[in-house]
């Protein structure tokens, strides 16, 4: 059974699952299918073509799956999705695809806080934290674990590596790798992002192997084929080998190399 308030409004064509609570003045539009144990704030807005899974907390005033803020959008039927788990806070703004049949996807176990927004067609991981006023472009995609501190803009069709962390007040406009920190206007890369990866459990050969590729990729002063090439040969995890290959795969270029902070593995 559903907690629903007497002055929140659901369409009647809304699929809901069990033991959603509904505060008063939120939204849900048809077309909206929302799974069970979810709490909506008062004053959330769902609009059609969302689609949301379990035990998701969204927080007042937050608006879900609205259309792209894209000239080039036609009205076509597009989509979001949302897992379970994740916290939406207050007043994010999460759009839908803006081709027709496309959609911007939210996986499980995020943290969104308050003023987050996440534009048409992004691609976001599990685990990932954004903290207040992110900006998200869009076709950006985000990996699993990444965070992401306060005021960041990211240009469209960025990547963001797994378990990267960006810092505050940073602009984004080529791609982040896994497993580094960095920032700035434009952002560039400093240093393994060492506290998280222990935090996750890396091991220690991985964290030493993950230390040697950002050493070779930013400090060498090799070519990038060359640095590829020099990372292949001496590292074997499966963890830089997903760093070689999200180099290999960028098409916006990779961040640059910055001062590099002295911090200990």
């Amino acid at each position: 059974m559903n907690t629903i308030h007497e002055r929140a409004v659901v369409s009647k064509k809304a699929i809901l699952g069990d033991n959603n609570t509904i505060g008063p003045h939120a939204v849900i539009e048809e077309g909206v299918t929302i799974g069970s144990n979810n709490m909506i704030c008062p004053g959330a807005v769902i609009f059609k073509g969302t689609t949301m899974g379990n035990g998701n907390l969204i927080h007042a005033g937050a608006i879900l799956g609205d259309i792209p803020q894209d000239i080039a959008f036609d009205g076509s039927e597009t989509f979001l999705e949302i897992g379970n788990g994740n916290r939406i806070r207050e007043y994010c703004t999460i759009h839908r695809g803006t081709k027709a049949g496309t959609k911007t996807v939210i996986k499980d176990n995020t943290f969104l806080m308050g003023y987050t927004h996440v534009a048409h067609n992004c691609q976001i991981g599990t685990g990932v934290i954004t903290v207040n006023t992110v900006v998200f472009g869009g076709y950006v995609e985000v990996g699993d674990h990444a965070f992401v501190s306060a005021s960041v803009v990211v240009h469209q069709f960025c990547r963001i590596g797994k378990y990267a962390m960006v810092s505050g007040l940073s602009a984004v406009n080529m791609d982040i790798p896994p497993y580094l920190t960095g920032g700035g206007r434009p952002a560039c890369m400093t240093n393994v992002n060492i506290v998280g990866l222990k935090r996750a459990g890396f091991s220690p050969d991985v964290r030493k192997e993950i230390k040697n590729a950002f050493k070779i990729l930013y400090l060498e002063g090799l070519s990038r084929p060359n640095a590829i090439a020099r990372i292949e040969q001496e590292c074997t995890s499966a963890e830089v080998k997903y760093f070689v290959d999200f180099i290999k795969n960028s098409k916006r270029g990779i961040a640059a190399g910055g001062e590099k902070e002295d911090v200990m593995m």
